[in-house]
């Protein structure tokens, strides 16, 4: 279990956009290799359905209609992600299997990713890891972010103090400190609040390139009551359900689509400057869709005391990275490696999480120990 792996991770993340899927070969502790990837939309039905279940998630049970509706759809798109990928990678070994956010409650000790592991892997005919939250969450972290492990692997040889920010439907900063310590948190909403604002007023599904925002006017009254909240007090480790800002639109909702638009940018990037970290970042690294905004980009380098730079300016593909990093948390937990750290999830100790599946293979390759299967 020591040798590298082929891994496919696979994320959909809390934009609700569509799947992203990455080859990695990796022992779980340093990369190999980063291959090739892609991206697969939901379709527009999917996404809304996917969306509607949000607002009402920490009231369903699993079993509810609506949710296996949307959790059968949802594997099937990421077994089609699966099987467009391994045509450009051989052998793959193992699925790294994030699934979908729809509800992210870890101080009542819950988080609920939907995705049916058991399916996706007896379509692709490959052992799955899947589940990386919930052993995190009930030791009392808060179960993200995770992105850090990856985040220190790609930069353990890097200067530091360097800070890594993924701006995807809810932004998550990792910071690598000199004497090699990991701090992370969610800083705040990152793209969802003006994707839902945007779609609200134009009928599209994200604010593209920014150009909404930029025509607007940043209503700094409301942005100041915005950050009043006691979220932006507390320090790392902490995290966020994508809806935990939801009400934001609502203090928007008098405001022109343009200026809401750019308030909502101006909140995702203060939420992100108010992190405080033990010592200031001599570099910022930006992945995530967030990247391809530019007001967030220009705002980010005006409200930081360093560059920002996206993660692509290191031979990163930022669109890629949290599938590649879910490749290379699967093998750490078929190692047993931790997952849950003090410093990155708050969880009490250094613990392994995870679970694994194998129902798509009626023999077992020879790395699997048979102590691993849960199914």
């Amino acid at each position: 279990m020591n040798r590298p792996l082929n891994v496919i991770g696979l994320m959909s993340g809390t934009s609700l956009d569509g799947v992203d899927a990455a080859v990695i070969r990796t022992d779980g502790v340093t990369v190999s290799e980063r291959g090739p990837s892609l991206s697969l939309p939901y379709d527009a039905d999917l996404r809304r359905c996917a969306r509607a279940l949000l607002d009402h998630a920490a009231h369903l049970t699993s079993d509810a209609p609506e949710v296996l509706e949307v959790e059968r759809r949802l594997t099937e798109r990421h077994v089609e992600a699966v099987e467009a990928l391994r045509l450009q990678t051989d052998p793959v070994d193992l699925i790294g299997f994030h699934g979908q956010t729809i509800h992210h409650a870890p101080a009542l000790r819950r988080t609920w990713q939907i995705g049916d592991a058991a399916r996706l892997s007896h379509e692709t005919r490959l052992p799955v890891v899947h589940d990386f939250r919930s052993a995190d969450v009930a030791a009392g972290g808060e179960g993200a972010p995770l992105a850090p492990w990856y985040h220190a692997a790609l930069l353990q040889d890097a200067p530091r103090p360097v800070a890594i920010l993924n701006i995807g439907g809810v932004a998550n900063v990792t910071f690598l400190g000199r004497d090699g310590e990991i701090i992370a948190c969610d800083t705040g909403p990152g793209n969802a609040l003006m994707d839902d604002w945007a779609f609200r007023h134009t009928g599209v599904a994200c604010d593209t390139n920014g150009a909404l925002a930029r025509k607007g006017q940043v209503d700094q009254a409301l942005l100041d009551t915005l950050l009043a909240d006691p979220y932006f007090r507390r320090p790392a480790p902490k995290s966020l359900d994508r809806q935990s800002f939801i009400t934001a639109l609502d203090a928007v909702s008098g405001c022109s689509p343009a200026d809401g638009a750019a308030t909502l940018a101006a909140f995702t990037v203060a939420a992100v400057a108010r992190t405080q970290f033990p010592a200031e970042p001599h570099v910022w690294y930006v992945c995530g869709g967030g990247r391809h905004n530019p007001v967030l980009m220009e705002g980010l380098q005006k409200a930081l005391n360093a560059p920002v730079l996206s993660g692509d300016s290191l031979g990163w593909n930022g669109d890629a990275l949290e599938a590649e990093c879910f490749g290379f948390l699967a093998v750490r937990v078929l190692r047993q490696l931790p997952l849950s750290a003090p410093g990155i999830t708050g969880a009490p100790d250094f613990l392994p999480g995870g679970r694994f599946t194998c129902a798509g293979l009626t023999t077992l390759p020879r790395w699997i120990s048979l102590a691993d299967e849960d199914s």
